[in-house]
């Protein structure tokens, strides 16, 4: 009973403190300065886009009608976009402009005129805050948006013969235009956070298939952490078997840290995120690679010839000139280790030399155990990551006996060797494909630079849009409608 309750003791602090993540991405003010200019290009032209309704009224002996009103010219140039802690982002337009053009159909007496009014709405201020959560599906969403927006004035000149004569009615008509103007932006803004900009978001993977093997789960533990200076999320970051999605790896590895900020974006990867990927492929049996024929050398067919030549004249002299086998099998799920001076990963496998008489069943000649350690290393490329090894340690002894271990030692160069030429390629060439990381389209990882940590790696960048905000939103939409045809 002690016992147990000194146990729950110890797991208590871990369990109280929630999962922790395996991937951890900091965006960092330099990386929202430069969010800002796109998104300020997303705001001029989504409010460049905004509808006004026709407008039509009576002033004394006036009568008038304006209709056809189209903005011609945004003019944002005073913008600030900034983290608001424990809330997302502030979106704030100061003392700019709009320019706009309309059509004006006016009546005096038995007047009748025509003609086109030019108008700019001056002093425009807009007040934008975004409230960020985590959904139900796991994914970051602009849950709410608080908008203020006013013109402090609004001028119009009018064009045609009478232009000048009804210059002084400009003054309750530009109130009309201003107001309504008003009652336009907020709207407009509403519909760009909440379904356009939740449409770009929803580009960001959560829950998808990295092969035909394994997914990775990319949803949020909790909603984003946001700081005067950063915006912080909290991915699960677990690799999982498509065939058993259910049956995952638990998550005891340290929690990544990130304190740095000099960069625009900081991925934090705890060695569960690599240990978790290495467990589903280990579950899906992909870890088992036959070499023979003409994917093992001739120097070390001969040479497994010559060690083995006593078993296969005791079994049969006739196996001599059979093929040569290896089969190489990894027993456990492979270990990840994030140290300082870099990551590494431990491989025990199982490895039976065989003989391959012609249309019959493989004979064992041996069975033997091999350690190996490579030397992992962590790449970006976009938004992909990739993972480079190399071998670094090998180490091959019987099941049997010391005696026998002893008689392998002339094949540890050799099988190192092979695994060096034969296997190690095969990985990198699977590897380098990547992953993706949780970041939405349109955007990707320049001038990265990794460091490690004990238990955790961490890889700084600068980001590029490739595309624009717009671009990605519509390129989204279009695959919708396209899909729901």
């Amino acid at each position: 009973m002690a016992a147990f309750l000194v146990s729950f003791l110890l797991l208590l602090p871990f369990t109280m403190a929630g999962e922790h993540p395996g991937c951890k991405i900091r965006f960092t003010s330099r990386g929202l300065e430069m969010l800002k200019y796109e998104t300020q290009r997303f705001v001029e032209e989504e409010l460049s886009n905004i509808t006004m309704p026709d407008l039509s009224g009576k002033e004394g002996r006036f009568q008038y009608t304006i209709n056809n009103v189209k903005i011609t010219e945004m003019n944002l140039t005073h913008v600030d976009l900034r983290f608001q802690p424990d809330l997302g982002l502030i979106f704030e337009v100061e003392n700019s402009s709009i320019t706009l053009n309309f059509q004006r159909k006016i009546l005096y007496w038995f007047f009748y005129d025509t003609g086109y009014i030019n108008a700019s709405a001056e002093g425009v201020n807009i007040n934008t805050a975004l409230k960020l959560i985590k959904d139900e599906g796991g994914r970051m969403k602009i849950s709410n948006i608080t908008c203020d927006a006013y013109i402090t004035k609004m001028k119009a000149k009018f064009s045609g013969t009478l232009g000048r004569v009804y210059e002084f009615i400009s003054t309750f008509l530009t109130t009309g235009m201003r107001f309504l103007l008003n009652q336009r932006i907020c709207p407009s803004l509403d519909h760009a956070g909440l379904v356009l900009i939740n449409s770009l978001l929803d580009t960001i993977p959560v829950r998808s298939e990295v092969d035909g093997y394994i997914g990775i789960d990319y949803s949020l533990l909790n909603d984003p952490v946001i700081t005067d200076s950063s915006l912080d999320m909290d991915f699960r970051g677990m690799f999982y078997e498509l065939k058993n999605e259910n049956i995952t790896l638990p998550n005891l590895a340290v929690n990544p840290l990130v304190k740095e900020s000099d960069k625009m974006v900081y991925l934090a990867l705890s060695e569960y995120f690599f240990d978790s990927g290495l467990d589903a492929y280990h579950k899906a049996e992909m870890f088992k690679t036959e070499i023979s024929n003409g994917r093992m050398s001739k120097d070390l067919e001969m040479l497994l010839r010559t060690t083995y030549f006593a078993t296969i004249m005791m079994l049969n002299p006739a196996l001599m000139e059979a093929p040569i086998s290896l089969e190489l099998e990894v027993t456990e799920r492979p270990k990840c280790t994030i140290k300082t001076t870099g990551a590494s990963v431990a491989v025990n496998a199982l490895v039976n030399v065989l003989v391959l008489p012609p249309g019959k069943p493989p004979v064992q000649l041996s069975s033997m155990t091999m350690e190996t350690k490579f030397n992992a290393k962590v790449v970006m490329k976009g938004k992909r990551l990739t993972v480079l090894m190399d071998l670094r340690r090998f180490k091959i002894f019987s099941n049997k006996s010391a005696l026998e271990s002893l008689a392998l030692i002339p094949l540890q160069g050799p099988l190192k060797t092979m695994l060096q030429i034969s296997v190690v390629p095969l990985i990198n060439n699977y590897t380098k494909r990547g992953v993706q990381i949780p970041l939405a389209e349109g955007m990707d990882f320049i001038e990265e630079v990794t460091t490690y940590h004990n238990g955790y790696l961490v890889v700084g960048a600068n980001l590029h849009f490739s595309r624009g905000l717009r671009e990605v939103i519509q390129s989204k939409m279009t695959g919708e409608m396209d899909n729901s045809v």
